[in-house]
């Protein structure tokens, strides 16, 4: 028996269950089994799979599987679903920018002073509960959970590009192109003075700082492995000796405050950032970034290019200069 007439799906659907039939051939045997499902469930991620086996919930032949490790046998096997349980972090209908969205992702342009995740001290007004409002019933659930899955995110005080999964098929693509560095990001920073070298690369392993727990740094052994490109577009002041720069940075790699690390080790730092900062810009700088209304790191996601994991088709997303950089660097022009 199959389909709707079959006893267990009733019993399944009754239960709010989603049910994912599979068969594994001979040939295709001898894997680990969730490794070999999760091709033939190319929506379900091994992670979850391996949930899924342990809440006994993947059976063969009517005999749940007990061991996620175990060799896939050929046959035939079932797979019930839960209805995703509803996220933790309530939805607020907080206005968003969305830039791109389909079933399985959303590509949004989140405003400064909005924090990514809840955390203590900020556990509402963060896009995580915007994008549980805005996205509803279209979030299938990320290992199981409605929640939007995040493989990036931006300090809350940079603004720009950012991506979110609404699947599980495609936050497991997501994180396999930003673990292979096959994204094309690109900041924009404004800085105070500029870096000695017009265009280059910075190299430095990031970790947090033992002297600051709040703090990242460039540490000589251990800490995570940081690459940024970047390039001056655009000096202010002196050419000799400038007071700010505009500076395009772009992302091999996604550390932790990556770019304000970075750039700080140049000796240009960016303009308004608190932490990393390291000593006040001039005082023309300083009337510029008053008149301008920053009260933030200059710093801002322009560009994000990826495929998409699920279609493959390239996507490419801009971002313009938010009011309050677009007026620092005029007034900055003006030096």
């Amino acid at each position: 028996m199959s389909g709707r007439d079959d006893p267990e799906d009733l019993e399944a659907e009754a239960e709010g269950l989603g049910v994912r039939l599979v068969t594994l051939s001979p040939e295709a045997a001898g894997g680990r089994i969730d490794k070999v499902l999760a091709g033939l469930a190319p929506e379900l991620s091994r992670a979850r799979l391996q949930a899924l086996i342990a809440q006994g919930r993947v059976s063969h032949g009517g005999t749940p599987l007990a061991d996620a490790s175990a060799k896939a046998q050929p046959g035939d096997y079932r797979i019930e679903i839960p209805a995703p349980v509803a996220a933790e972090p309530a939805p607020e209908a907080i206005p968003l920018r969305v830039l791109y969205e389909d079933a399985h992702l959303i590509v949004i342009d989140k405003p400064a002073g909005m924090a990514v995740h809840p955390a203590p001290g900020t556990l509402r007004g963060t896009l995580v509960n915007a994008l549980l409002h805005h996205c509803g019933a279209s979030l299938s659930g990320i290992g199981g959970v409605a929640r939007p899955g995040f493989v990036h995110r931006l300090d809350k005080d940079t603004s720009g590009v950012m991506v979110a999964a609404k699947t599980d098929a495609a936050h497991q693509g997501l994180s396999a192109l930003f673990a292979a560095h096959d994204i094309d990001r690109v900041y924009v920073a404004l800085t105070r003075g500029a870096p000695r070298a017009r265009q280059g690369t910075i190299e430095g392993a990031i970790a947090r700082s033992t002297h600051d727990r709040k703090k990242m740094a460039l540490v000589k052994s251990g800490g995570r492995h940081a690459v940024t490109h970047y390039a001056v577009e655009r000096l202010f002041g002196p050419t000799d000796r400038p007071l700010a720069a505009r500076v395009a940075c772009r992302l091999e790699t996604g550390r932790t405050h990556q770019i304000r690390v970075h750039l700080a080790s140049q000796g240009a730092p960016c303009l308004g950032d608190a932490t990393y900062g390291s000593g006040p810009p001039a005082e023309k700088v300083r009337a510029a970034i008053t008149e301008a209304g920053l009260v933030r790191q200059a710093l801002h996601a322009q560009i994000l290019g990826f495929r998409h994991p699920v279609t493959g088709e390239a996507l490419r997303f801009e971002s313009p200069l938010p009011p309050d950089m677009t007026a620092l660097e005029a007034g900055l022009g003006k030096l």
